[in-house]
């Protein structure tokens, strides 16, 4: 008897933690570690997003993002993901870090969507510091001469981008929407309203299907 239970104890522990679904199914990525994709404390559903400031598909797809954020009212949980080769996109990350750390995380926000908007005017790391500085001024920011002396926010941007390795993640935008039982990746970012729709039902489910134990 003891030996014919041990396939199935070595089945159950092969199972992943949390299952992907991917909408729609090409291009889904073969991420490594689902334990990080968790909505925050409060929160049944969330948009995951791993960006890189400098990617004209990220800039393209932020908007979308923030309506879907309204729309639900979902948080969304945002990580740095520097793609080699880009220029100035770890100096946007370190500023906007800055922001987030020394402001508030709404004013690091905005500063990332318009740089976002304005991706197409920086070309270079002068052009950056050049569009951070009136950025910072008109937005009644002091902007210091040194934006990260100790390193810290670097170290913010660099822990972020070994998340994202350890994750697997392979490109920018990587967009997923989890609940603290699955993760959606978003492969086609039309689909970010369905998936949304999608996991608010799987989570309202599971919380119908839950069984009452204080009633008994």
């Amino acid at each position: 008897m003891k030996s014919a239970l041990v396939p199935v104890i070595v089945l159950l522990s092969a199972l992943p933690v949390a299952a992907q679904i991917a909408m729609p199914a090409t291009g889904a990525t073969p991420f490594k570690d689902a334990s990080s994709l968790k909505p925050p404390a409060g929160a049944k559903v969330a948009i995951v997003e791993f960006e890189d400031l400098e990617c004209p598909l990220c800039a393209q797809v932020s908007p979308l993002v923030r309506d879907a954020m309204s729309r639900y009212h979902i948080p969304r949980v945002h990580h740095d993901f520097i793609i080699p080769g880009h220029m100035w996109s770890r100096s946007a990350a370190i500023y906007a870090r800055y922001l987030e750390d020394k402001v508030a995380p709404q004013v690091a926000e905005d500063f990332r969507r318009d740089v976002f908007a304005n991706q197409r005017m920086i070309s270079s790391q002068d052009d950056l510091q050049q569009f951070a500085r009136r950025w910072f001024q008109s937005h009644a920011q002091q902007m210091p001469f040194v934006i990260d002396p100790s390193g810290r926010c670097a170290a913010e941007v660099e822990a972020d981008c070994t998340l994202g390795m350890r994750v697997g993640i392979r490109h920018t935008p990587t967009i997923l929407v989890v609940t603290s039982k699955e993760w959606i990746e978003v492969t086609d970012p039309a689909q970010l309203y369905a998936a949304i729709d999608r996991a608010e039902s799987d989570a309202s489910a599971s919380v119908v299907a839950r069984p009452n134990i204080g009633s008994r």
